[in-house]
């Protein structure tokens, strides 16, 4: 019998404190159509995920569960359930399966995880492939979740609410954070961002972090528009106009109210305040520049992305409403027809797919290193170019128009016109690029063996290595547009009048992407990521790097994502950010004291520090009960 191609199963689709409410019961849960898995064993144990649930404080150790089982399989899995670890299983199992599935499609391969960093027999640092990201569904006794780079897994937390009055959390119950959609959601994404680039978990400037935490959040929101009922509550809640308040906009409901917030612990579109009225945000060019905290920086981020978005989504049912109302535009009072809202739900589904593959997509054209939000922007920008060269929609003037809008302006060019924002062609052509692809081995995609295509990628990373290092394949002149110089060992060098040592080039990732077009036509890339370390005397290191998309049909480099460390400016803020970042706060949560063992789970505990330490809407009496001790 042929193999069926997915798994449904049951998931809260936000989570358990929109089902307290009569107006929101119905569409608080859903079901996941989860890829399927032949050799799915209990806890749920697959090919990219291994649940684990033990619980160290209250020293349990939870029963997996067999979704094989024949009584899951025909009622979609457990019911969703509070009181049941096993249907916690379900929920971070399935919700973690559709995060990974959405990268797959939109970049053409199959996701990898960062590999483990370990000490060779001759002390030298050997990767280990990683098969499965561990989730640990009741590993923390607080009120945190984060992602592991150290144990390549997704710790999660569960804690006690707010003893304050709140309608959507019973005052000093429990509140799980495995059974947030968001939550989960957003510390997978954690885990597939690092396995594309490891060096972006490293706080070079204030956008870096803040990034990591704004893409986990845009990947999180735009899940919200796959499950049909609550897209289609939401559009007749709000008429058809998602800026108004609206739970697709909003991220962690429980988490926030029950930590003591007046609303969700974030919303694209605007903030509960301490009256318990919505207040819609205003963009002002402002908005980049005076956020600091990474949370709070990622935020701004967030509401350009959703904001592009909105415009999109208007764009796309403007016809749809004229048709509704006869042409004036104007819609009536009262509830919108069943069909308009359908067919509204259908268009916000599409857009919302379409800018998620965007956003995914884009993270082939970053930078190696020290990514700022202005490139992330170019790169938006290029990777939707390649693939849609005619923006009938204007997409990618909505992503221009809503970066703009809070002051999101990429450096070194001329104008915020669509041609100048797309990447430039190299400054030199590579000549001999057609020799090194000769020797790659670049055919894995969505059906290839994972450890096989970690193993090539290896393979391809090392003959790329060998290729750069031949003059007599890559001139001098041709290494030195790349940003990079040719040296075999960590010699003394002169950088703009500073004095240190510079390290060979390292090749960190040679990954194919392929795309398919609207019009059938399949884009097909080698990205390769090149970088190299300098180490000026007075302290720090600074990385110059690049990104190097080469056509595979053309044999053609077609970019260059180069950030150069050139010049003293550049090195001077490095420093002078690590200066600034630098403090004892990992020592108190971690043995070997570095921030960048653990940076996810010592930004989320800067956060919560930062809000009580400025009053932001969170009660005093909480500032006790998150000092992360066990309850």
């Amino acid at each position: 019998m042929p193999k069926p191609p997915a798994r449904r199963l049951k998931v809260y689709a936000y989570d358990p404190s929109i089902g307290t409410h009569l107006e929101t019961l119905g569409i608080n849960e859903a079901v996941l159509n989860v890829r399927w898995e032949e050799e799915l064993a209990p806890g749920p144990v697959g090919e990219y995920l291994e649940v684990i649930d033990v619980d160290p404080v209250s020293q349990c150790c939870y029963a997996p569960v067999d979704l094989n089982h024949p009584h899951l399989l025909v009622r979609d899995g457990l019911r969703p359930s509070e009181a049941n670890p096993q249907f916690h299983q379900q929920m971070v199992y399935a919700t973690a399966m559709t995060t990974i599935e959405h990268f797959e499609r939109a970049l053409g391969r199959v996701a990898l995880w960062a590999p483990r960093e370990t000490q060779g027999p001759d002390g030298k640092r050997v990767d280990e492939f990683v098969q499965r990201l561990r989730i640990y569904p009741h590993a923390l006794r607080t009120a945190n979740s984060f992602y592991s780079p150290e144990r390549k897994a997704l710790l999660l937390g569960y804690f006690t609410a707010s003893e304050t009055d709140s309608d959507d959390v019973l005052p000093g119950g429990l509140v799980f954070c495995a059974l947030s959609h968001d939550i989960v959601a957003h510390e997978t994404t954690h885990a597939l961002l690092d396995g594309l680039h490891r060096r972006f978990r490293e706080p070079t400037n204030p956008d870096v972090l803040a990034f990591h935490e704004a893409f986990a959040d845009v990947v999180a929101l735009f899940q919200h528009f796959t499950m049909p009922e609550a897209l289609r509550q939401a559009i007749a809640a709000t008429r058809g106009d998602l800026r108004q308040e609206n739970l697709l906009a909003q991220l962690a409901v429980e988490f926030g109210h029950a930590e003591g917030y007046y609303g969700a612990l974030r919303d694209a579109i605007g903030h509960t305040a301490a009256d318990n009225t919505w207040v819609p945000a205003i963009p002002t060019p402002k908005d980049y520049g005076s956020a600091t905290e990474p949370h709070t920086h990622g935020s701004v981020l967030v509401a350009a992305v959703f904001d592009a978005f909105l415009q999109i989504y208007r764009f796309r049912t403007t016809d749809l409403v004229r048709l509704a109302t006869g042409g004036t535009g104007v819609l009536p009072p009262g509830n919108l027809p069943v069909d308009l809202v359908e067919r509204m739900a259908a268009e916000a589904s599409k857009a919302a797919a379409h800018v998620l593959a965007i956003c995914i997509r884009a993270l082939d054209y970053c930078p190696p290193v020290d990514i700022t939000f202005g490139e992330y922007l170019r790169a938006l920008i290029t990777a939707d170019r390649d693939l849609v060269p005619d923006d009938q929609r204007a997409y990618r003037v909505a992503f221009i128009a809503a970066f703009r809008a809070r002051g999101i302006y990429p450096s070194e060019v001329k104008s915020l016109a669509q041609d100048s924002l797309v990447w430039e062609p190299p400054p030199l052509r590579l000549t001999n690029v057609r020799n090194v692809l000769k020797q790659l081995n670049v055919d894995w995609d969505l059906d290839s063996d994972r450890r096989r295509a970690y193993e090539e990628s290896l393979a391809n990373a090392r003959t790329m290595h060998r290729w750069l290092m031949n003059p007599a394949e890559v001139s001098d002149e041709e290494l030195t547009a790349l940003g990079l110089r040719r040296i075999a060992q960590t010699e003394p060098v002169t950088v703009d009048g500073i004095e240190g040592d510079l390290h060979p080039i390292e090749v960190h990732s040679v990954r194919p992407a392929r795309r398919v077009a609207p019009d059938g036509r399949i884009q097909a890339d080698l990205v390769v990521e090149i970088t190299q370390t300098f180490w000026p005397k007075g302290g720090g290191h600074v990385r110059s790097g690049c990104t190097l998309l080469i056509d595979l049909k053309r044999a053609e480099a077609r970019y260059f994502v180069r950030k150069r460390a050139d010049s003293a400016d550049r090195i001077a803020k490095l420093q002078g950010f690590a200066l600034e970042t630098t403090d004892q706060l990992p020592a108190t949560y971690f043995m070997n004291a570095d921030r960048r063992a653990e940076p996810f789970a010592l930004i989320h505990r800067e956060a919560r520090q930062k809000h009580v330490a400025a009053g932001d809407d969170v009660p005093a009496t909480r500032v006790a009960a998150n000092d992360g001790s066990p309850r």
